[in-house]
C-alpha cells in the first residue's frame, strides 16, 4: 500500500518505573535499561513489518546515577543505576530500508508516535507493540490528513501468549513455521547488544545471526 519502504522510526520513552513497580531494582542492573526491557516489543514488530536488520549503529547515555523508589513496599530506597538508561539505534535493514528507535527510562513526557513505516507511496503509523490493540493509521501521498486502516487480520485485542500458541500449534502438526522461532530470538538480541557495544566502540555492528521475517498469520486460523 505504501509503495517500497524507505524508513521508519520507533519511541519508547518513560522515566523509568520506581514509581509503581515494587522491586524495580533489575531494571537499572547489568541485563536491564530500557532497550532489553521493551527493545524486543518494538524491534520485533519493525522485523516483522520490514524484515531481518543487516548493521546497526547506537548511542546510549546514563542520565541519573540514582533512581529513588516512589513505589510502595520500597518507599524512599535509592537505586545505583549500572546500565545506559536512553538508547538510540539506527538500522540499516537488508530491504534497504533505514530505521531509527529511542528506549529511554529518562523522559518526563512526549508525544511521539509508536512506530511509523515510511514508504515511496505514503505512510503507515501503527500502533503500541506492547499492547496489541490500537488504531492503525495510513496517509497516501497527495493526503493532508491519516485516516484509519480497516484491520483484516484477527487478534487486534490483547493477545499475550499467542506466540506460545502458535508455537504449540506447529509442534502439534509437525512443523517449523510458527513465527516466535529461536532465530528470530537471536536477531532480537544481537541488534539490542549490538546497540551498546556500537556506543561503546564507535563502529557500525554488522549482523552475524539473520533471520526471516516472520510470516503474518493466517486470517483463517483461530488459537
Amino acid at each position: 500500500v505504501i509503495g517500497r519502504p524507505i524508513g521508519a522510526t520507533a519511541f519508547m520513552t518513560c522515566h523509568g518505573h520506581e514509581s509503581w513497580h515494587p522491586d524495580p531494582e533489575f531494571y537499572y542492573k547489568v541485563g536491564g535499561g530500557p532497550m532489553f526491557d521493551m527493545g524486543p516489543y518494538y524491534l520485533t514488530a519493525l522485523i516483522a513489518l520490514l524484515g531481518p536488520v543487516r548493521r546497526l549503529t547506537g548511542s546510549t547515555a546514563m542520565s541519573f546515577a540514582q533512581r529513588t523508589i516512589t513505589s510502595q513496599k520500597k518507599n524512599g530506597q535509592v537505586i545505583d543505576v549500572e546500565v545506559p538508561t536512553h538508547v538510540a539505534g539506527l538500522l540499516d535493514f537488508a530491504s534497504g530500508a533505514i530505521g531509527m528507535i529511542l528506549t529511554s527510562f529518562d523522559v518526563w513526557g512526549a508525544e511521539l508516535p509508536r512506530i511509523e513505516i515510511y514508504g515511496s507511496l505514503g505512510t503507515l503509523s501503527v500502533p503500541d507493540p506492547n499492547s496489541f490493540g490500537g488504531p492503525v493509521r495510513l496517509r497516501m501521498a497527495g493526503e493532508k490528513e491519516f485516516k484509519p486502516v480497516e484491520i483484516s487480520r484477527p487478534y487486534a485485542e490483547n493477545s499475550r501468549g499467542l506466540g506460545i500458541a502458535d508455537l504449540a500449534r506447529a509442534w502439534r502438526e509437525g512443523k517449523s513455521d510458527h513465527r516466535a522461532s529461536g532465530a528470530l530470538a537471536l536477531h532480537v538480541l544481537e541488534v539490542m547488544h549490538g546497540f551498546h557495544t556500537a556506543s561503546d566502540t564507535g563502529a557500525h555492528i554488522a549482523l552475524s545471526y539473520p533471520c526471516a521475517r516472520p510470516v503474518a498469520l493466517d486470517p483463517a486460523v483461530r488459537y
